[in-house]
């Protein structure tokens, strides 16, 4: 029997997978030090906790247990990461490079930083969501210092060339800055291979809890240093004071541990799935796919429905199936998307998106289900 709503809503969080739950639990309680407590038993359980966690997260993106920073999530991380990468490397330049879908901690953070000197180019993208990697060779400057383009886009699940960009910012001593949240966990991402030296994740978009995520640091090749933005105890080696959430972060770590082992089958349990569920909308009269039709995660699906408002969808469908009209962050706004609009999406077109994000517990059931209310839903609302 199906229990209703359906969440097709992971994109904007997941819930706690039990066994991250069932971990996490004893740092409440028995195992509840401060973990720069370093003097006794309380403060040294803590301490091997966060480092075992660090080490799950480091080996979840090929990197090292050091190069990883704890924050209280990815909108923090890239604000440590734009921010910290501003401040230190001044003297070299002020010149981002970044796309005009990226999430708007990434988009806003750089907003605030052009009011105070720095210059921003904003790359466009075609009309399957991804940047041309032409477009980003002309925009190299000498005094460029980051590159941000994230790795799978929010909204439509799009993944940029993030290779071919990663050995271009080398090739120009740029540092990389990539927003990995949508996809670490459910694709592969490798720190190594792709050439990144910076990139943000977030436990509750991964079956972990909320209020904890993570930013790589490169270590070497080059050795990245960024100017700390929350300063007082020291914490993460002075990039990022406060005390730390253990729980949480214990959390995100199993988190990590559970997604390293299940990717594979995760990811082909999903594909198959969202392919049905893609097949089964398209036979919707006047429905439209918005994204790349190779290159997208195995999670997101980005639809037109002509003719229909997503707002008045929204409303229609909210009592059977959980769904949204794009990020979480912006999903209030009765503003088409920027995301599509940026990719010459017609704004009525636009205005009648909706993203659907599957997740480790979505069934073959909830899809079948989906896709028969879903068309008689979108019927009856043209019909009327």
């Amino acid at each position: 029997m199906l229990n209703l709503p359906i969440y097709l809503d992971y994109s904007a969080t997941t819930p706690c997978d039990p066994e991250v739950v069932t971990e996490m639990l004893p740092y409440f309680t028995q195992y509840f030090g401060n973990a720069s407590s370093k003097v006794h038993p309380f403060g040294w359980q803590a301490e091997a906790a966060v480092a075992q966690a660090r080490e799950r997260v480091a080996t979840l993106i090929n990197a090292q247990s050091r190069e990883i920073v704890f924050t209280s999530g990815a909108t923090e991380a890239c604000n440590l990461a734009i921010r910290g990468v501003w401040e230190l490397y001044a003297k070299k330049g002020n010149h981002f490079i970044i796309s005009k879908t990226e999430h708007k901690a990434v988009l806003d953070t750089c907003k605030i930083l052009e009011k105070k000197g720095a210059c921003v180019t904003y790359l466009d993208v075609n009309s399957s969501g991804q940047i041309q990697v032409e477009d980003l060779m002309k925009a190299f400057r000498p005094d460029t210092i980051l590159v941000c383009i994230m790795l799978a886009n929010n909204e439509t699940g799009v993944i940029q060339p993030v290779k071919e960009i990663g050995l271009l910012c080398k090739q120009h001593q740029v540092l990389f800055f990539c927003d990995a949240t949508q996809a670490v966990g459910k694709i592969p991402v490798n720190v190594e291979e792709m050439e990144i030296d910076l990139i943000c994740c977030s436990s509750h978009k991964i079956y972990g809890p909320k209020g904890v995520g993570a930013l790589y640091i490169r270590s070497r090749n080059p050795r990245v240093k960024l100017s700390p933005q929350i300063t007082g105890g020291g914490q993460e080696d002075g990039v990022r004071s406060g005390t730390l959430n253990v729980p949480g972060i214990v959390g995100f770590g199993k988190a990590c541990d559970i997604c390293g082992n299940r990717m594979k089958e995760e990811s082909e349990k999903m594909n198959r799935m969202l392919n049905k569920l893609r097949q089964g909308i398209l036979e919707i009269p006047g429905t439209v796919i918005n994204g790349h039709p190779k290159d997208y995660l195995p999670s997101i699906l980005n639809v037109s429905f002509e003719r229909l408002n997503s707002t008045l969808l929204l409303s229609a469908l909210k009592s059977k199936i959980a769904v949204s009209t794009g990020s979480a962050c912006t999903s209030g706004s009765l503003e088409p998307s920027y995301v599509l609009t940026a990719m010459h999406v017609d704004r009525n077109k636009a205005k009648s998106s909706l993203r659907f994000s599957l997740g480790r517990f979505t069934t073959e059931e909830e899809i079948d289900f989906v896709i028969k209310e879903l068309g008689h839903i979108v019927n009856q609302l043209r019909d009327g």
